[in-house]
């Protein structure tokens, strides 16, 4: 097999060799923490500290925090767990809120985006005063696409203004920009520790004490009760080995925005009708959404497959499938503007060099495709 350049982060993070030890030193840890002999103590024990370390990356000191099986989970429960009449989303959240919202069988509201992806926080107060109450508002607070930030703490005081529950998605933020529950003021968030480059099958559920949160799995009550099942020791203990360093390596982290200008300069000079969408908003540091005009971005993940690299057209969670990005048209893009972007996301491995490569192959796909002038 070809070597690869990884340009697929925020899909799943590449594994830290730092974690890679912990999760192998985990495996040994063979005791049921619900069990009250010294494996199972030792056990809970290691929960115990991935919580506290999860909580530190996440600014959560004062909340609880349970340990879903990931976060498609985390935010089901995070929607279907409290009693919500109404719940409003914005047009650009993930899949698995925007599929949870609509499961639940209540109101459900999208409330629209502009076009650099940021909220319409008008449209947010006009519909908060209409819904039915009690209302939950869900928004992420960094976009899995076009890495667009979104002003949560502000959201989130417009609803607590009309006394509905904020939840936030910050499973794409963590790890890259700094993130703090309690700055934020939301009622709720969500983590998840393969972004954070940890493995999947382990994530979390923040939320404050004074939240009503009911499970939606149920059996032996785990989790004091939120979330039956055995936990998945060893991956929640390399998750919070991830959440440690991550947490330890943000200003590192940073600098990646570097990397994602120059990669986007680049293109920008080289062909004038490229688009880096939500460029005009705050976004995360590694990530750039990035159009190649009539170019399918199926079509493009392919011709960069084959050379090598390792990008997406969007998100990782439609069944393998590229299709045209509803984010993007959210924020306005025409149809053959939607469905000709690719995401290229970088992280905690990649270089100059790799991106410098990515550059040359980008041209060479659009000379190909459009003949030698731009």
């Amino acid at each position: 097999m070809k070597k690869s350049i990884y340009l697929d982060f925020n899909a799943t993070g590449m594994l830290r060799p730092e974690v890679r030890e912990a999760l192998i030193s985990h495996l040994d840890q063979d005791g049921n923490p619900s069990s009250v002999h010294q494996r199972g103590r030792a056990a809970r024990a290691l929960l115990e500290q991935a919580r506290d370390q999860v909580a530190q990356l996440a600014g959560a000191s004062a909340a609880k925090i349970i340990f879903p099986s990931g976060g498609t989970e985390a935010n089901n429960q995070a929607i279907r767990g409290v009693k919500a009449a109404s719940i409003l989303i914005s047009a650009t959240e993930h899949d698995s809120t925007i599929a949870a919202a609509y499961a639940v069988g209540t109101e459900v509201q999208e409330i629209p985006v502009g076009g650099e992806g940021l909220l319409d926080l008008k449209a947010l107060e006009k519909a908060l005063k209409s819904v039915k109450k009690p209302a939950l508002v869900s928004v992420m607070l960094a976009n899995n696409e076009t890495g667009v930030i979104q002003p949560v703490a502000k959201i989130t005081e417009i609803a607590h203004r009309h006394g509905a529950l904020m939840h936030s998605d910050a499973i794409q933020a963590a790890g890259k920009i700094p993130v703090d529950f309690e700055a934020l003021g939301v009622d709720l968030m969500t983590l998840s520790a393969h972004k954070i480059n940890s493995i999947g099958g382990a994530a979390a559920l923040i939320f404050k004490p004074s939240v009503s949160l009911n499970p939606i799995i149920f059996g032996g009550g785990q989790e004091q009760g939120w979330r039956s099942g055995t936990e998945n020791v060893a991956g929640i203990g390399a998750f919070g080995a991830a959440a440690e360093l991550a947490h330890g390596e943000l200003e590192k982290y940073s600098r990646i925005s570097e990397l994602r200008d120059y990669l986007e300069a680049e293109i920008l000079t080289f062909c004038r009708a490229a688009r880096v969408f939500g460029s005009g908003a705050p976004r995360l540091p590694n990530t750039s959404k990035i159009l190649m005009p009539q170019v399918t971005a199926e079509t493009q993940v392919m011709a960069f497959d084959l050379e090598g690299f390792c990008v997406s057209a969007g998100s990782a969670c439609s069944s393998g499938k590229v299709k045209t990005s509803y984010v993007l048209k959210a924020m306005g893009a025409p149809d053959y503007q939607a469905g000709c972007a690719i995401r290229v996301s970088m992280g905690w491995q990649t270089t100059k060099a790799d991106v410098t490569a990515f550059i040359a192959a980008w041209k060479r796909l659009y000379q190909r495709t459009h003949g030698k002038e731009s």
